[in-house]
């Protein structure tokens, strides 16, 4: 890490308003990208779909929960993952609990996907902590569909995956060891933001973003942002009970 500039307060007055004109112009394109988003197509879900729910079967329309918006985030923890969820989802799953109550008010129900069978994701939110609706999609067609996951072929077809399982930085190596699963397996997930509406009984897709967009990383890392040291650039991330002091 470089040392950090060492200046006056005049000094970093007139660096601080140049940064702010930065922000500035960021903060508009902001806008922009959010009207672009509202302004996407909706797409009418043809499929019935049935997923497996901590309170048993549930239709996709029936996880609106009574709201007209869905928003959903699909945690890393396929079938073959033995010792949990991705770490790093994980820890963006730490910061979903207190934005239930002000997205219900807001019409909006949020849950969370995995491909793991309920009773292997019920244990883990149970060990996390967390209270927000937890849904299976094992055994179904959803996660393909929607893009949260990769057939076994799609994976040896991509370029970037194939590369990171021949070879494998260091971080990537633990990471397998964190989630108890080969990197063929475990890579094939997609940590990904999905939203629907419902509207005269018709459930639309309306939206869906995955890594590396900086809306899948923990929210924690926001914060980090705004500190004075810079992080480390290897994207290692610990679940909230296992840090190592």
């Amino acid at each position: 890490m470089s040392e950090p500039k060492i200046g006056t307060r005049e000094e970093w007055q007139a660096a601080r308003e140049e940064l702010a004109k930065l922000e500035a112009e960021q903060a508009e394109r902001n806008e922009e990208v959010k009207q672009r988003r509202l302004d996407l197509p909706w797409v009418a879900v043809e499929k019935e779909y049935e997923l497996d729910t901590e309170d048993g079967k549930r239709t996709l329309s029936e996880l609106f929960d009574g709201r007209s918006q869905l928003l959903a985030y699909n945690i890393m923890f396929g079938p073959d993952y033995t010792l949990g969820a991705c770490p790093g989802c994980t820890s963006l799953a730490d910061g979903l609990d207190g934005a239930l109550v002000h997205l219900n008010h807001h019409d909006v129900t949020l849950v969370c996907f995995s491909r793991a069978p309920i009773d292997r994701l019920a244990a883990y939110k149970q060990r996390m902590g967390w209270q927000f609706p937890y849904v299976s999609t094992y055994g179904t067609e959803f996660p393909l569909d929607f893009q949260l996951m990769l057939t076994e072929e799609q994976a040896q077809q991509s370029p970037e995956i194939t590369e990171m399982i021949d070879n494998p930085p260091g971080w990537l190596q633990e990471w397998a060891g964190q989630i108890g699963a080969e990197l063929k397996d475990g890579l094939r997930e997609a940590p990904t933001w999905i939203a629907f509406a419902r509207q005269n009984g018709t459930v639309y897709h309306t939206y869906t973003v995955t890594a590396p967009d900086p809306f899948v990383a923990p929210y924690f890392n926001f914060l980090l942002d705004r500190t004075p040291k810079p992080q480390p650039e290897e994207p290692r991330s610990w679940r909230k009970d296992e840090y190592p002091d």
